[in-house]
């Protein structure tokens, strides 16, 4: 049975790896998990305050027709396209991130578990898996088409 019912072969520890090496690059991972959500709201705002600025177009034009030039050239000539950090657009600050911190992130990650690992990845989570399932129980299978 063995190998058979249980994780594929990236998923196994290889031999020799102690239990604070794959708990290490468990947490290195969630971390990285972490930064990943992160990335996702960075770009949910770029996405938002770009929406926003357009719609000032709208707020604009609906000020003018109602009268209100003072306000609405304030909005036009003070908020319009105006930068929302020091010097950049939210593109920018999108741009660095995944440049600079995003990008030495992952190639760390990706570097600790091609000299720890093989490259492997999520073996603390396979090994978790193997510890929670119930042999021999559906939808407990090791992987698809392990059968048990």
């Amino acid at each position: 049975m063995g190998h058979r019912d249980g994780p594929d072969e990236q998923h196994r520890r290889p031999p020799g790896v102690s239990d604070a090496t794959v708990e290490a690059l468990g947490r290195l991972s969630e971390a990285l998990e972490t930064v990943e959500r992160a990335r996702g709201h960075l770009y949910s705002m770029h996405q938002l305050i770009g929406h926003a600025d357009l719609m000032l177009d709208d707020a604009v034009a609906k000020f003018r027709a109602a009268g209100h030039d003072v306000i609405a050239d304030r909005i036009a000539t003070d908020l319009l396209g105006r930068n929302v950090i020091a010097g950049r657009w939210t593109f920018q600050v999108v741009e660095d991130f995944d440049d600079g911190y995003h990008a030495l992130f992952r190639d760390l990650d990706r570097q600790a578990r091609e000299e720890l690992v093989g490259g492997r990845r999520h073996l603390y989570e396979a090994e978790m898996k193997e510890r929670r399932r119930t042999r021999g129980r559906p939808g407990h299978e090791a992987r698809p088409g392990c059968g048990g």
